[in-house]
């Protein structure tokens, strides 16, 4: 597995959940993994059940065998202030430069910058070695923009890097670069087997292509259990409705007579057959198109109970079965 695990998905597929559970799944048997959130919004923290994340890294769970995995919620404002301090040894003036709004104004104005900055932390913290020279974490899980934005998002240092011929930003962000498109990252794209989401996840993967980007899985998430084969699909459309009310009687579902509860049923029941026929096809299909992009294929299946900590453990735990560890 890669050391950098960036995923990706469209809104409304649960990238933020699966990007936590492959934290916790990579943090088996006593690894250590890095969840990194990039767009504010404090989702990680509230899967975790925790506080609101600080710009720092902090335990938020552990993992089964006993690993662990760490978050951070990367600050543009205070990544930037780090860079500063690490290239140009700013320091206080650094901290003066916030005082005055300089810091937000840039993040804010200056185009890419924060992007670079977002990406340039995630990157450190997969560099970044102990004093024993071994790598601070095992894996590095990024909790990326949106589909349509992640291929800018994760190239914008190619960008910089073409802008400033020399110095330390145009050093910093080919070092940036040499990690992204290198095989210590995997760009996971999550989605539903839903005709939207998936047309997304297709063209997402086309750009990163062609962007020389390293696509890694698609994660199919909450996915529906089948309840009806094709087998039995073919029984409800060719069934006499009299066979079917006489099934229902026989299963203690109303008597036999005419009129009865049983008959009664038939209807309602043939309805929600041809409804669920109907979306069988289509995810049949999506799942089809998404076989066509030749890449691993994982599915998650949707929790009926809804998201909580405990169901993300067994996301986990669905996802390690599934190879991913």
């Amino acid at each position: 597995m890669s050391r950098l695990q960036v995923v990706s998905g469209k809104g409304g597929t649960g990238k933020t959940t699966v990007a936590a559970a492959l934290a916790l799944a990579l943090a088996t048997e006593g690894k250590r993994a890095l969840l990194v959130e990039v767009e504010g919004r404090q989702g990680i923290a509230q899967l975790f059940e925790a506080q609101a994340l600080p710009y720092e890294e902090r335990k938020i769970a552990v993992a089964p065998g006993g690993g662990e995995v760490f978050a951070l919620a990367i600050d543009p404002e205070l990544a930037l202030l780090d860079y500063l301090q690490m290239f140009y040894k700013l320091g206080s003036a650094g901290r003066a430069l916030k005082k005055l709004g300089a810091i937000d104004f840039a993040t804010t104005v200056a185009p890419g910058l924060r992007d670079v900055l977002l990406t340039g932390k995630a990157c450190e913290a997969v560099r970044r070695k102990d004093k024993r020279g071994r790598f601070a974490y095992d894996y590095v899980v990024m909790d990326a923009p949106p589909t349509g934005r992640i291929t800018r998002f994760l190239n914008v240092n190619d960008e910089v890097a073409g802008l400033a011929k020399i110095g330390p930003i145009h050093n910093q962000a080919q070092a940036v670069m040499r990690v992204l498109k290198s095989p210590e990252t995997a760009v996971h794209m999550v989605t539903l087997l839903e005709e939207m989401p998936v047309q997304e996840t297709a063209d997402g993967i086309a750009e990163l292509r062609a962007a020389r980007l390293p696509v890694g899985r698609i994660i199919v998430n909450m996915v529906r259990p089948s309840i009806l084969d094709e087998t039995d699909l073919a029984l409800t459309r060719e069934a006499p409705r009299t066979a079917i009310a006489k099934s229902l009687s026989a299963a203690g579902l109303g008597g036999a007579r005419r009129g009865g509860v049983a008959e009664r049923l038939v209807d309602p029941l043939l309805t929600q057959a041809d409804e669920y026929a109907e979306r069988h096809a289509l995810e049949r299909d999506q799942r089809a198109v998404l076989q066509g992009l030749d890449l691993p294929l994982h599915e998650l299946p949707l929790l009926a109970e809804g998201m909580d900590l405990g169901g993300l453990y067994e996301l986990a735990k669905e996802l390690r079965q599934q190879g991913i560890s």
